[in-house]
């Protein structure tokens, strides 16, 4: 148990922290949670985009964005562990409200486009395995998504969530269910390669903006504020700072949700370069184009399993999507709200909750081209996550704001290449515009 001192802030524990496996993975939630997310049914059709149109020269990247997200998403922990309030709630204190507004509604916006794309991925997928028409698979998702988060438990919508993680698995074993040449995996693994073509240089963009999205940045730090509720710690004061056990745990779960985010991303981009790519299958367009033309080369197990995983990564995702615009509203305009809540004790934010996959749907039945949805998605999330990352490096450097928990120079130094490397792509995407 840890105690608190005269200001409030909790001090060091008289014990240490319990190590081992079991205590990993009961440890496991809001980190692993966010990684999993991240491999939504858009992100899925980009690297599966990738992997058919560039073969396995994209595979390198894995190399950086897995450090690149450990350090971003550990600066939002960490932050909402400090301050007690989420990320929203910190830069609308230490931001102009200009500048904080901004910055939220860039995430509102490009969540919903998300909220769409994943919709139209997941119920492509399901008329793929269960023919009923596209449109009826997008209204039930949607309703049993909302009636989900407004009805189960915080406690109980993280179990859901950890589980749905497995269907991430579905990728790994797609990956060896092809046969493909370890040994040329490895090599594009870790020898990263370039090009100069148009469509190269717009795919790279197009796995980057999937792979670092806003969303994950907010739903991060409102989860960590929602952990500590779960002990008891009601108030901002009885939730800010915190033990070196605490931030060890913190970083442990984050760590490992970014490496399993893109282990996934990885055999994504290798199992479809390997079948599609090597095949000639280059004219592809979302995942349900990769898996029709996987099921001949692979056979149905591998068709079914990359299939089927689409849907239980967007049950997954669009909660996490939705929560995170609900979180943000909530903490910009200072009203109650939290997974943790009733519906009746916090309406306004399980209204823009379910608003937010309402307007989903709804871009879904007016007519929203989904191969449109994951390209724009993409495109939204490679461009707000510009600011966005700069906006964090910044307060987790600012030594008045974190104290002894201000970021080491080596994540400043990983920070701030997210930041350059994210803005030359948000450039690159408009640079090569019409070459893609």
């Amino acid at each position: 148990m840890s105690s608190a001192d005269d200001s409030g802030k909790r001090s060091e524990p008289e014990k240490p922290s319990s190590t081992g496996v079991l205590h990993f993975l009961r440890n496991l939630g809001p980190g692993l949670i966010t990684g999993a997310a991240d491999d939504d049914p858009s992100g899925i059709s980009t690297y599966s985009v990738a992997g058919a149109t560039t073969g396995l020269s994209t595979l390198w990247l894995a190399l950086f964005t897995t450090p690149m997200m450990a350090v971003v998403q550990g600066m939002c922990a960490r932050i909402a562990m400090v301050t007690g309030v989420g990320l929203a709630g910190v830069m609308r204190t230490h931001f102009p409200n200009w500048l904080a507004f901004s910055l939220a509604a860039l995430v509102v916006i490009a969540n919903t486009f998300n909220i769409g794309a994943d919709l139209a991925g997941m119920a492509a997928s399901a008329h793929m395995v269960g023919g009923i028409p596209v449109l009826v698979w997008v209204v039930a998702f949607a309703v049993l998504l909302v009636i989900t988060e407004f009805y189960c438990s915080y406690r109980l919508l993280c179990g859901i969530f950890k589980w749905l993680t497995t269907a991430l698995f579905a990728y790994v074993v797609t990956a060896f269910l092809v046969h493909p040449d370890w040994w040329q995996i490895l090599r594009h693994a870790f020898v990263p390669e370039f090009h100069t073509d148009g469509h190269w240089i717009t795919t790279v963009v197009g796995v980057l903006g999937t792979t670092i999205s806003p969303y994950l940045f907010f739903w991060q730090s409102s989860l960590m504020v929602e952990e500590e509720k779960e002990k008891g710690r009601r108030t901002v004061a009885q939730r800010e700072g915190a033990t070196r056990a605490e931030i060890a745990d913190a970083h442990s779960d984050v760590n490992t949700g970014m490496f399993f985010s893109n282990l996934v991303m990885f055999f994504i981009i290798a199992t479809t370069a390997v079948t599609l790519g090597a095949h000639g299958k280059h004219n592809i367009a979302t995942a349900q184009d990769a898996a029709e033309a996987l099921r001949p080369l692979a056979g149905n197990f591998a068709y079914l399993l990359f299939t089927l995983g689409m849907v239980g990564t967007g049950l997954l995702a669009i909660p996490v999507l939705a929560g995170s615009s609900a979180y943000v509203a909530a903490e910009m305009f200072r009203f109650r709200g939290g997974l943790g809540d009733a519906p009746h004790r916090a309406p306004r934010f399980y209204a823009i909750l379910g608003v937010g996959i309402v307007i989903g749907m709804l871009l879904n039945l007016l007519g929203m081209d989904p191969i449109k949805a994951l390209f724009w998605s993409a495109v939204i999330n490679g461009v707000a996550a510009v600011p966005l990352v700069f906006a964090i490096v910044t307060l987790a450097s600012n030594r008045k704001l974190m104290g002894r928990w201000t970021s080491s120079l080596l994540a400043r130094f990983w920070g701030w290449l997210t930041f350059v490397l994210m803005g030359a792509a948000a450039v690159g995407m408009f640079v090569f515009w019409n070459q893609s």
